[in-house]
């Protein structure tokens, strides 16, 4: 897998997600934009506003509102995310996405991958929940596979006691016990809490993770 870089030093499989991205961003019509993702309780805004987030807070501002949340991260965020939502719209979403696009912002601790991670995820929270027919390519998602640990995974708290995921469109696995089948990109989000639309998931299982 290539580590070719832009000039602001975005590997290029970030790049070219965010990029994906983008473009993805720049189809939808309002009612899509309104549209519920499979973040609970955000529409996709929400989720767009979330991402852009690195780019629209500083470290003062963000150190700020953690306080205001009393440390707790998912408090803060979701406020964030509300409220630029609502302040940009689904423009003012496009062009912050156009500024986060070029970031060579990273996660404190993941470095790229873990920004591809979080491009990736919520990503799918987006297209999956909108139904549309993308397939993130298989280079980007087996970087963001390659390093799930059941600590990782216990972030999520999604309970996984019992269930092997199996991937129909690559040698991977996760877990043990009765098979729990579908793309790589779907089963990625069963280990994140996701509940997905009927019919991508296959095995006995499946009913506890959809939507």
């Amino acid at each position: 897998m290539s580590d070719a870089s832009t000039s602001l030093e975005i590997p290029d499989w970030v790049q070219g997600e965010r990029s994906d991205l983008a473009a993805i961003l720049d189809d939808l019509s309002p009612e899509q934009w309104s549209a519920p993702s499979l973040c609970a309780g955000w529409r996709v805004q929400e989720v767009v506003a979330h991402l852009v987030m690195p780019v629209r807070v500083s470290t003062p501002r963000f150190v700020l509102e953690m306080v205001g949340a009393l440390g707790r991260f998912n408090v803060m965020a979701d406020r964030r995310a509300r409220a630029d939502a609502a302040t940009l719209g689904p423009d003012g979403l496009r062009a912050a996405f156009e500024q986060y696009r070029s970031s060579p912002w990273k996660p404190p601790g993941g470095g790229f991958e873990g920004a591809l991670s979080h491009d990736v995820i919520h990503g799918l929270d987006i297209t999956t929940a909108l139904r549309l027919d993308r397939v993130v390519p298989g280079d980007r998602i087996d970087r963001v596979l390659g390093p799930q640990t059941p600590r990782s995974v216990k972030f999520f708290g999604v309970d996984l006691d019992g269930i092997q995921l199996v991937a129909d469109d690559r040698d991977w696995t996760y877990g043990s016990g009765a098979p729990l089948r579908g793309l790589a990109q779907d089963l990625l989000l069963v280990q994140c809490g996701r509940r997905l639309p009927a019919g991508r998931l296959r095995g006995d299982a499946a009913d506890r993770f959809r939507a």
